[in-house]
């Protein structure tokens, strides 16, 4: 991809990627036959930005619609973020702070983002319950390197 593809505008609807994908993840589960919706579903959120341009979801809906997906369906969020501070902003959202972590956003850093969200999936599928020490491998490097963000993306707007 070229800046020709794509170009940024600074902009981060998180609230409304987050919030659509559940939405439409929902309803592909409630239209599928019961043979057909998975044993279990992951959120992986990643992002390198502050949240700064949703319109159709705020907050407090999001964290409604992630606490009912994790108590009634059992869904299985995680939330890495890069340039925030992940826990803090994972705990606005209703995700613990043993499903967040920050990292790297370097090429180091984006391969064991990657190498671990591989890892923890596949032993998810596999049937292995999420362990606390999913994120040990991306909690390393931060801790060898520089923690690259600290802010809260939802207190910026007042959306705390």
């Amino acid at each position: 991809m070229t800046d020709a593809d794509y170009t940024t505008c600074g902009c981060t609807a998180l609230l409304d990627a987050i919030g659509g994908a559940i939405h439409h993840i929902g309803n592909i589960h409630k239209y599928a036959r019961p043979e057909d919706v998975p044993a279990h579903t992951m959120f992986v959120i990643t992002t390198d930005g502050m949240e700064n341009a949703s319109r159709r979801y705020d907050i407090r809906r999001v964290r409604q619609m992630i606490e009912r997906q994790k108590s009634k369906y059992g869904w299985e969020f995680l939330f890495i973020g890069a340039n925030i501070d992940a826990v803090e902003t994972a705990g606005a959202f209703g995700i613990g702070a043993d499903r967040a972590v920050n990292y790297r956003a370097d090429s180091r850093g984006t391969t064991v983002l990657y190498d671990t969200v591989c890892e923890t999936v596949a032993n998810v599928r596999g049937g292995v319950p999420l362990q606390a020490s999913w994120s040990k491998k991306m909690r390393k490097i931060i801790t060898k390197g520089i923690i690259t963000g600290t802010q809260n993306p939802l207190r910026r707007n007042g959306c705390s």
